[in-house]
């Protein structure tokens, strides 16, 4: 059983391919692209821990803020051993792009430690959250930065993270970061957000190419937080989950999975081939090749590639995860006439309720979960449609539409606010 393809290519040559491809089509001047094109702000930190051994090792984290011309700057924090610069200034830009296209009043950033987090104890853990907070809070704060959960983290983790941070300041501070526990001040469907997102999509976009959702075949790379929750959703919505992945390969079965004993065992720590129910074993990278009504890439960057995109057999491609198909590979689906909803837009459910969050937060005021399901709901399917419509108009793929609608955006706030000084 094959792990999930590394990315071959620097994600942040993806991003600035993607951002000067639609800035040539907007006839941004070169100021504005450069300006665009590189984060404002780079922290690097490296910051020792004490291991349950005695021992301290030295870890390596970042925080990068992309662009704040449209308010304060938001991003997870992802702890995994893949994690680099570039590929944290990537994530921020695409932050950035995310917040705008659908209208939030945010810039992008992103935030990373290179760690394996499932080769720590729970006290190790919590250590280096709190160190790595410290470092970084000279840079966050609800009004400048607010961190939220990726990749090897949690609500969990963003509890220590809020603690820690008040803790310095003498008094709570719950707006310092979203996805924590409802019962410090996180905000009810914040989990399963970023998934429902996908699915509120999914359904603008099946409706646009005339795809009945109900017994439309899935297939589902990456089965955490985002995958996991996403093949539950789509299950309930009368789609048909035929293959989900973890890190360790995938299950596959052609009449469709019980998702929900597989969210189950994955919950419990198990690892999907391992499920007792019947299935098919599969690679990660034969997953992304199904024959499947929908394909969804809902783990890491770089997953569909030049070397494989002409191989992929879906009829349409919803993007959960960040970057999961390169500049190139996207090339090879276009000249396919492939149907792809980014990432930009499809996976941007969990900032939003993120923003609710924080909001909720600002005003000491907490909304029901299905306000904030409608609030959600509304918001998708308004950005879907107002990305749908400017394709339309301008004869471009939805990728293209999604970056021309955030970057007007960007570029609106910043001429307002000029170059200072």
């Amino acid at each position: 059983m094959t792990n999930i393809v590394e990315a071959p290519e620097n994600p942040y040559l993806t991003a600035q391919a993607q951002l000067r491809g639609v800035a040539a089509q907007l006839g941004l001047d070169e100021g504005m692209i450069e300006l665009l094109a590189h984060p404002k702000r780079e922290l690097a930190v490296n910051f020792p821990v004490r291991m349950d051994d005695g021992s301290t090792r030295i870890f390596t984290g970042y925080r990068v803020q992309h662009n704040e011309a449209r308010g304060p700057v938001k991003g997870g924090i992802r702890y995994s051993p893949m994690v680099s610069l570039d590929e944290v200034r990537a994530l921020a830009m695409w932050m950035t792009w995310k917040c705008a296209v659908v209208n939030l009043p945010y810039g992008g950033a992103k935030g990373g430690v290179i760690v394996d987090p499932h080769r720590l104890s729970a006290g190790e853990l919590e250590r280096l959250t709190r160190r790595y907070t410290a470092e970084i809070s000279i840079i966050i704060s609800p009004s400048m930065d607010i961190p939220a959960p990726d990749l090897g983290t949690d609500a969990r983790v963003m509890a220590w993270i809020m603690d820690t941070y008040s803790m310095h300041h003498g008094h709570s501070i719950p707006g310092v970061v979203t996805g924590k526990p409802v019962g410090i001040g996180g905000s009810s469907g914040r989990v399963e957000a970023t998934g429902r997102g996908v699915l509120y999509v999914t359904q603008e976009a099946c409706r646009a190419q005339g795809l009945p959702l109900e017994g439309a075949s899935v297939a589902i790379q990456g089965f955490g937080n985002v995958g996991g929750v996403a093949a539950r959703l789509f299950t309930q919505a009368g789609a048909k989950v035929i293959a989900v992945s973890d890190s360790n390969g995938g299950v596959l079965d052609e009449a469709g999975l019980d998702v929900e004993a597989l969210y189950a065992h994955r919950q419990a720590g198990g690892i999907l081939a391992q499920h007792p129910i019947r299935h098919e074993d599969i690679s990660n990278a034969e997953l992304l090749e199904l024959p499947v009504d929908i394909l969804i890439p809902a783990a890491l960057e770089g997953q569909v590639t030049e070397r494989n995109a002409g191989r992929v057999r879906a009829k349409m491609i919803i993007e959960a995860a960040n970057g999961p198909v390169t500049a190139e590979a996207d090339a090879v689906l276009a000249a396919r006439d492939l149907y792809v909803v980014p990432d930009i837009l499809a996976n941007a459910g969990g900032v939003v309720v993120s923003y609710f969050e924080w909001v909720q937060d600002l005003q000491s005021f907490f909304w029901e979960e299905t306000e904030v399901n409608q609030r959600l709901h509304r918001i998708m399917t308004n950005a879907f449609k107002e990305v749908s419509a400017v394709a339309a108009s301008r004869g471009v793929r939805l990728r293209e539409a999604a970056y021309i609608v955030a970057l007007q955006r960007v570029v609106e706030a910043i001429e307002a606010r000029g170059i200072y000084p």
